[in-house]
């Protein structure tokens, strides 16, 4: 069965504290920029604890459907940063950084289900 690595479960973890660092910095005064902030808080925390999840997984049927759900949340926070990003001029190293992260993120863990899919048949 397969298992997250710890490293995996660290950085998700890192990448969980970068959204929360990056939320309290945002202008909420606007309100979109404090919709936006919170959505991406909402689902940028959710990928860790989805790492979390999947870490326990009892099967490699379970550990893919907690990795499907951290991409799910993942993607949803790209998309969060990039309208930060866009539409409501959010530009520091800070989101830049998160925005990369989050592309890296959603490639490995595509590539962890892909490769489980590929080898059983989940």
């Amino acid at each position: 069965m397969s298992r997250l690595s710890e490293e995996l479960r660290v950085r998700t973890k890192r990448y969980a504290s970068a959204v929360i660092r990056l939320y309290v910095q945002l202008p909420k005064s606007r309100k979109e920029v404090d919709v936006l902030g919170h959505q991406l808080l909402r689902s940028g925390t959710s990928v860790a604890a989805h790492a979390r999840e999947a870490s326990r997984a009892r099967s490699d049927s379970e550990f893919c459907s907690k990795l499907d759900g951290l991409l799910q949340e993942a993607d949803e926070s790209q998309l969060w940063i990039e309208l930060l990003q866009e539409d409501c001029g959010i530009r520091n190293e800070t989101i830049d950084q998160l925005h990369q992260e989050t592309g890296e993120l959603l490639a490995i863990f595509t590539t962890m289900v892909s490769k489980l899919r590929k080898r059983g048949d989940l």
